[in-house]
């Protein structure tokens, strides 16, 4: 009898992870085509406010920009980078070298990297002269809804990028709230 059970039990908890994880997969059509299934659903509060005039034109702007700037160093390219979805609403970053952006750490380092690149920018300066804005904030800045970086083999990392409540972050830049999920 324990022994039914307990196969009852196996089984019933095997088709609802089944079950999950094939609705997270149908919500993100990208996973298993740009980039694994990713091992770490980061969702971050936007500090910075979301700019009216940011439209799917802008975004593929922005892009093009890194592209353009990474074609123009002196060295190969260590990532790829591109926006999908049908307003280019999704920033995904593919590490094109192996070794590159294969753990969290290495992920957070390149986006702390893009992070300082975006401080430069005559935007930032305008917007945040005390620097206190992120590249995640940039993303939410121009309309972007979700950033993802992978190695392009076995690991990505994912953010979602959600806008900041009332009275809270954008208001005050001390911080923004971050939430990960596993």
């Amino acid at each position: 009898m324990r022994t039914a059970i307990r196969t009852l039990i196996g089984t019933t908890f095997a088709a609802i992870l089944l079950f999950a994880t094939s609705i997270a997969q149908a919500e993100d059509r990208h996973a298993g085509y740009y980039y694994p299934q990713p091992e770490i659903i980061e969702e971050y509060e936007a500090r910075a406010p979301h700019l009216p005039e940011s439209d799917r034109g802008r975004r593929l702007t922005f892009v093009s920009g890194i592209i353009r700037q990474i074609a123009d160093e002196p060295y190969p390219p260590t990532y790829a980078i591109f926006a999908k979805g049908a307003e280019a609403e999704k920033l995904i970053i593919v590490g094109v070298r192996d070794g590159f952006y294969d753990t969290l750490y290495r992920t957070r380092a390149l986006l702390a990297a893009l992070t300082s690149l975006s401080r430069g920018t005559p935007l930032f300066q305008e917007l945040d002269p005390e620097q206190h804005y992120t590249f995640f904030d940039l993303c939410y800045m121009l309309g972007f809804q979700q950033l993802t970086i992978t190695n392009g083999r076995e690991f990505a990392h994912q953010i979602v990028l959600v806008p900041p409540t009332v009275g809270s972050a954008a208001d005050q830049v001390s911080g923004a709230g971050k939430k990960v999920t596993q």
